[in-house]
């Protein structure tokens, strides 16, 4: 536990515990949407607001923040608007926002040790202010996800349903997009904004090979983001490599595990509702709750 004598190391791990826990908790809603890869995209969105702050003097994860939820809003509307062409325009914005990135640093005089730090994560890097930034954000985004649980999952469900009960769907899906982008440039300096993507996804998907309930989902999905960015921050110490890529091998791994466990658990709850239905008990039938038009009897 020497580790913990250094207020680098201190700073870090206080970071790595709001990322995993922010991540899984925006992830569950994208992966619910069928929208995994919006935070990959985010991710190089935000790579222009990361140049800006070093070309302006200013935070780089302030101005990552404001460009990452503009970019957000933007890819909202083009999925709203873009009948045709909204996925090329969604690519002219991902990499746009890479390649400005990039550039904005070479102009600011920044060197590639700076651009590793953003893609990839660095332990080493992360200040006070970071801290204090990461804080605030991570904050918004619990209030967002925990707060309007019920209303998110109702959209990312069926929108359709949502908005005949009167849900503003819109405003909903537009939130969860700009507390998305927040939840990125929070992750950015323990796992890389190339990587952020993979801590908002297989998490949730791990959790999944366990349960299907919403809220255990929920809580197995942070439960294992904390753990793996906790270990991954540590071990990075120790041996000396890249925080934000042993992160992500170690949620691979954790998905792993619970794929491995899920098996022989399903078998177990099978045999224990045989188990536990009386004798005789005919075999329930699940009746459809639609029928098609094939299904109509004429009279």
């Amino acid at each position: 536990m020497d580790f913990l004598n250094y207020a680098f190391m201190q700073r870090a791990l206080l970071a790595a515990v709001l990322v995993g826990i922010t991540a899984p908790a925006v992830g569950i809603y994208l992966v619910q949407r069928r929208q995994a890869l919006m935070g990959d995209g985010i991710g190089h969105v935000a790579m222009t607001g990361v140049g800006l702050g070093f070309l302006l003097s200013t935070s780089p994860v302030w101005m990552a923040t404001a460009v990452s939820v503009l970019g957000a809003v933007l890819m909202e509307l083009i999925r709203w608007y873009g009948r045709t062409r909204g996925d090329i325009a969604l690519a002219m914005l991902f990499y746009g926002g890479m390649a400005g990135g990039v550039m904005l640093i070479n102009v600011a005089g920044g060197s590639n040790a700076n651009l590793t730090s953003y893609l990839f994560g660095s332990l080493a890097t992360v200040s006070q202010s970071d801290v204090t930034a990461i804080c605030v954000l991570a904050a918004f985004v619990l209030l967002v996800t925990i707060g309007l649980r019920r209303q998110l999952f109702a959209v990312s469900q069926d929108e359709e349903f949502a908005r005949v009960t009167g849900l503003p769907v819109r405003a909903l899906n537009l939130l969860t997009a700009v507390t998305a982008a927040v939840t990125v440039t929070v992750a950015m300096r323990v796992v890389g904004l190339l990587l952020v993507s993979a801590l908002m996804v297989v998490p949730v998907a791990a959790a999944q090979q366990l349960t299907r309930s919403f809220t255990a989902t929920f809580a197995i999905a942070v439960a294992i983001g904390v753990t793996v960015t906790i270990g991954g921050t540590v071990t990075s110490y120790y041996q000396y490599v890249p925080p934000g890529a042993t992160i992500v091998l170690l949620t691979i791994g954790a998905f792993l595990v619970m794929t491995a466990l899920a098996a022989p658990l399903g078998r177990r709850r099978a045999r224990a509702a045989a188990a536990s239905r009386p004798a005789g008990d005919p075999v329930e039938c699940s009746i459809p709750a639609t029928r098609e038009a094939a299904d109509e009897v004429g009279v």
